[in-house]
């Protein structure tokens, strides 16, 4: 069943809309007592436990923007149970974290896990409401292997 680790970059109340949507061992990094950790380390625990990871941290998960998968934490993961990122520039309220993960989990629906999968939420102009969500495998699967 899909569970989800909220970092502590992120307000606990995502943790518990997890848990009210039915995703019931999801947590918080601070509930847990990781709050500090390194990113590395917060890698191990997620890959080792099966969480799906949301974080605000996506470069230093995904790597950059135009390359994901060419650095940052998950680079060298081959199997993971998915990463959910919330883009957005400047600061972004608990207000607005809580509406776009609210989005992410209407359109994952009761799937029961997001393997190898990343959904990036990019919230536009704050004052507008208006996001995009994109969803794409993580690593990339070679297409010469498919043939």
């Amino acid at each position: 069943m899909l569970k989800f680790l909220i970092d502590e970059c992120l307000s606990p109340d995502l943790a518990q809309l997890a848990r009210d949507r039915g995703f019931h061992s999801s947590s918080h990094v601070s509930w847990l007592g990781k709050a500090g950790w390194k990113d590395w380390q917060l890698r191990v625990l997620i890959v080792e436990q099966d969480w799906t990871f949301v974080t605000r941290n996506s470069v230093d998960f995904r790597g950059p923007v135009d390359q994901p998968g060419s650095s940052g934490q998950y680079a060298n993961v081959p199997i993971h149970a998915g990463l959910i990122c919330i883009n957005g520039t400047g600061k972004i309220t608990g207000e607005v974290e809580i509406e776009l993960f609210t989005a992410v989990l209407d359109q994952i629906g009761t799937v029961d896990h997001l393997v190898n999968e990343v959904i990036e939420v990019y919230l536009g102009a704050e004052e507008s409401g208006e996001f995009e969500i994109v969803r794409y495998l993580l690593p990339i699967p070679d297409e010469t292997e498919s043939g």
